[in-house]
């Protein structure tokens, strides 16, 4: 069964229930002349009028967020509550007056027998059952509506046990029994009323409830990627928990890494609330641990330019920086040296006027062309080569080699292997080596491309 269903369905049974009810005590009491049943018929009228209120305001604080309603339509939850907890003053305002009356004039009391005991024992059931089913489906929902109307037949039971020991009063000869269990009847939901409108209005004036801002706070930052929390709201809209943050996240990662932070902290705060809705808004901010070359990528990356082979050199009072700049192949040299002077100028206002950054302005590489796969023998060739260059040196097993002819020359990728244990540089120098032979030896060779890997297990 769904949640819209079953808080729809218990919130039907209710209607019934509270409209034989009443309409029991109110008889008998009239039929007695107890005022006290009379106001515990209308303290359940006024449930009667609730339950329906209830019924039709959770058939539409469920309805989904629309172009006038953007956060839902749960908030109708809050006002029926409110719009409940006034009658109830009335109610008991009215019972109060009526009470007071007929204890100041000295009432007789009412006429006692067997029918009214059986009417509030059944009443004490009744709301007994009630009162659970509906704390229960409001505790399932998150329904404010519900866990209103739950409280109200709570407070039906003790109500019907202050009307039973009126009229027992009565019966042993006090007459101001009655009227005394009317008062505690008028008094009970005036605090019922006020315990509802204490919660209700923390709702609509959007406190957060309690522990809810500690718990998706450590939500957030469970998640990887997230460095801080620096700002984080929480507001309830009927049984949805919106949450608004502001999360610290590495100014170093990709848009890409970001949004999947994002869609992880969506997550992580829905498996700690339920319904929950989060807006994540990411701030950039540096790490305590980054470097110097983590730095300059990103000034180049926020400028939108193309850098690599960034080499820094620490001199103890000065930094010397040295950047590849890659610009278009067909940019003026005026042009390029004017990108090169901003990128250094940037980069001496993050790190002080100390910095020397001097840039290598180059062809920005293009795309590969497309090309076909050249002749088994042409690859034989380009193969053996490979194979000779690499003997002596500590590269060996060329293998995987493919050869490809494009309009701007051939692409020639290899494979290779070397020991674990050695470096990334020493590899890279002896990859190089073999590379540079080949292309001096292949004039018609455009780029070449290797791919060192540890002998296999």
């Amino acid at each position: 069964m769904s949640a819209q269903h079953s808080k729809t369905s218990v919130a039907a049974i209710s209607v019934f229930a509270s409209g034989g009810m009443a309409a029991a005590k109110f008889a008998v009491g009239i039929a007695i002349g107890s005022l006290a049943l009379i106001s515990e018929a209308l303290h359940s009228s006024v449930d009667l009028i609730a339950t329906i209120i209830t019924w039709a305001v959770v058939r539409v604080s469920d309805k989904p967020a629309d172009d006038q309603h953007h956060y839902g339509h749960g908030k109708l939850e809050s006002i029926s509550a409110l719009g409940v907890t006034a009658l109830l003053y009335v109610l008991a305002g009215g019972i109060l007056v009526e009470s007071y009356s007929r204890l100041r004039e000295g009432t007789s009391p009412p006429t006692i027998s067997a029918v009214p005991f059986v009417v509030l024992v059944i009443d004490i059931v009744v709301n007994f059952w009630r009162a659970r089913a509906l704390h229960k489906a409001a505790r399932e929902t998150r329904s404010q509506a519900l866990a209103a109307d739950a409280l109200h037949f709570a407070s039906d039971v003790m109500g019907s046990f202050a009307v039973i020991i009126g009229l027992i009063l009565a019966a042993l000869g006090f007459w101001w029994g009655d009227a005394a269990a009317a008062a505690a009847v008028a008094v009970m939901i005036a605090l019922l009323g006020l315990r509802m409108a204490g919660s209700t209005v923390q709702t609509l004036v959007d406190r957060a409830p309690e522990g809810a801002q500690e718990k998706a706070t450590a939500a957030i930052r469970s998640v990887a990627g997230v460095i801080d929390v620096e700002r984080l709201r929480v507001r309830m809209v009927g049984a949805t928990t919106f949450i608004d943050t502001i999360a610290k996240v590495p100014r170093t990662y990709p848009i890409d890494r970001v949004e999947s932070i994002k869609r992880n902290a969506e997550a992580a705060v829905s498996k700690a609330f339920g319904d929950a809705d989060l807006t994540f808004t990411a701030v950039p901010v540096a790490r305590d641990n980054e470097t110097v070359r983590d730095r300059i990528m990103v000034i180049a990356r926020n400028s939108g330019l193309a850098i690599h082979h960034v080499t820094v050199h620490d001199l103890g009072a000065k930094l010397i920086v040295g950047i590849d700049l890659e610009v278009d192949a067909g940019m003026q040299l005026e042009a390029a040296h004017d990108v090169a002077n901003t990128l250094e100028r940037n980069i001496q206002e993050d790190f002080g006027e100390d910095v020397e950054v001097d840039v290598h302005i180059e062809p920005l590489e293009p795309e590969l062309p497309f090309g076909v796969d050249a002749a088994p023998e042409r690859v034989q060739t380009i193969a053996a080569a490979l194979t000779e260059y690499a003997a002596g040196s500590e590269i060996h097993d060329i293998h995987n080699v493919r050869v490809r002819n494009t309009d701007a020359g051939e692409i020639v990728n290899f494979h290779c292997r070397a020991m674990p244990s050695m470096s990334v540089i020493k590899v890279h120098e002896h990859v190089d080596a073999i590379e540079r032979r080949l292309r001096r030896a292949f004039p018609s060779v455009k780029r070449v491309i290797s791919h060192a890997e540890p002998p296999r297990a």
